[in-house]
């Protein structure tokens, strides 16, 4: 059965708690950016990190995922086909129930307004409301059970994650219980009736949770959607020197304004903006008995029996995109476009570990920060594998000062990005 038909729902295939059969793919990359304001804080700030004993401009492991999921260009995973179909991602909204079901039910099907309400706002509050643990705590403490009535036209108070799936299917089973329900009251009792069977049904459904979900992961507090344990981990990633700023004095001329006004007014507008420059470390790691376990509905220890097509392709891409997909804050007055400098692949059985440690010491800038940070990052590796000793494979694709890195990878391990990345969807094939 081809892998399109077998990504599920962790709910309906759990992962195996024991790491048994382990297998990670590490990526460690180096990118400089110019100038920019890549992930602001809530001051309008840029995001910062003590580290080391020196504040590191900072990019939120957030920031970096939506950029990575959402990239639509060459090698993006929301493009990933199978058998000629794009394998479908998750959405993520407050107002997932009110565009998908609820006004589906009343543009498209004409159902009375009270009645779509109440089979939106009931199939919400019981999916997406309290689970039967936190029901029974909640009766024992007195306190009310999820009332339907609080959500308004199927919204919720904060964003959920839904697979394309889920949402089709719900809709279908919101059309046949309004079909049924000749008004809200019975609506609303009709779905509390079958919850339990469309629970079932959601379970058993292939692609449930959408691609993205099943690669970074959803919490859901309810018993009747699953749960999905992220198979990608983010990390923070930071500068591996001490944080460069400058604040950027501008202008905004009224070009309605005479010279006269002009001189007399100066300009209609004047602001300042913090602007950051700086070589960023990132980190992500793979696990990937989870990542097969999540898209093809296996047990995680049975990961090696599976089908690991996809999970090869989700790789594959997975090196592209960190790669050369940038936060994309501020576009218009920074063009905050930049390939990473080194991409450094590994593979193996190991408990991953991040290459951060390297830059525990902030990086001189001068004479040359890459090959600096090239350096810094050799040593660490050095003595690392002098240590715990070499339990990767590793594969390493750099430009600039390349040399400083020949005992992180020998020449003969090292490729372009293409062949980088060819080689960790080839680790995941033969793991």
């Amino acid at each position: 059965m081809p892998a399109l038909a077998h990504l599920v729902a962790s709910r309906s295939a759990p992962a195996d708690p024991q790491l048994s059969n382990p297998w990670f793919t590490e990526i460690h990359f180096l990118t400089s950016y110019p100038g920019t304001l890549l992930n602001r804080d809530d001051a309008g700030f840029a995001k910062r990190l003590p580290f080391g004993g020196a504040v590191r401009t900072r990019i939120s492991s957030q920031c970096l995922k939506r950029h990575w999921r959402t990239y639509q260009g060459e090698h993006g995973i929301a493009a990933i086909e199978v058998d000629g179909n794009t394998v479908p991602m998750s959405i993520r909204s407050r107002r997932t129930f009110e565009r998908y079901v609820f006004k589906p039910l009343i543009d498209d099907d004409g159902v009375d307004e009270a009645v779509a309400s109440a089979i939106t706002n009931t199939l919400l509050s019981e999916l997406l409301g309290k689970s039967e643990k936190a029901k029974a705590k909640s009766e024992a403490k007195g306190e009310d059970q999820v009332d339907a009535t609080k959500f308004t036209a199927g919204r919720t108070g904060q964003v959920t994650v839904l697979g394309r799936p889920e949402v089709d299917y719900l809709l279908r089973e919101a059309r046949a219980l309004a079909a049924e329900s000749p008004d809200a009251q019975s609506a609303a009792t009709n779905v509390k009736a079958r919850i339990k069977e469309i629970s079932k049904n959601l379970d058993a459904l292939r692609l449930a949770m959408g691609l993205d979900a099943a690669l970074f992961g959803r919490m859901i507090t309810s018993d009747h959607l699953a749960r999905g344990d992220a198979a990608v981990h983010v990390a923070h990633a930071f500068t591996v020197h001490e944080e460069s700023t400058e604040t950027d004095y501008f202008s905004a001329v009224d070009d309605l304004l005479s010279t006269e006004e002009v001189e007399a007014l100066g300009s209609g507008h004047i602001g300042n903006v913090e602007l950051t420059s700086g070589l960023f470390y990132g980190y992500v790691v793979v696990d990937v008995p989870l990542l097969v376990s999540n898209l093809e509905g296996c047990q995680r220890s049975d990961w090696q029996t599976a089908d690991r097509s996809l999970s090869a392709e989700v790789v594959r891409r997975l090196v592209h995109v960190v790669s050369r997909v940038s936060p994309g804050a501020k576009l218009g007055s920074t063009a905050p476009y930049a390939y990473a400098h080194m991409v450094l692949a590994e593979s193996g059985t190991a408990q991953p570990r991040t290459l951060a440690n390297a830059f525990l010491k902030p990086v001189a800038q001068r004479p040359d920060l890459v090959k600096n940070a090239y350096l810094a990052v050799a040593s660490y590796l050095t003595d690392i594998d002098a240590m715990y000793g070499t339990a990767e494979r590793r594969k390493l694709a750099a430009l600039g000062p390349v040399d400083a890195l020949e005992v992180v990878s020998p020449a003969g391990d090292r490729g372009s990005l293409g062949e980088t990345a060819a080689w960790a969807a080839e680790q995941v094939r033969a793991g």
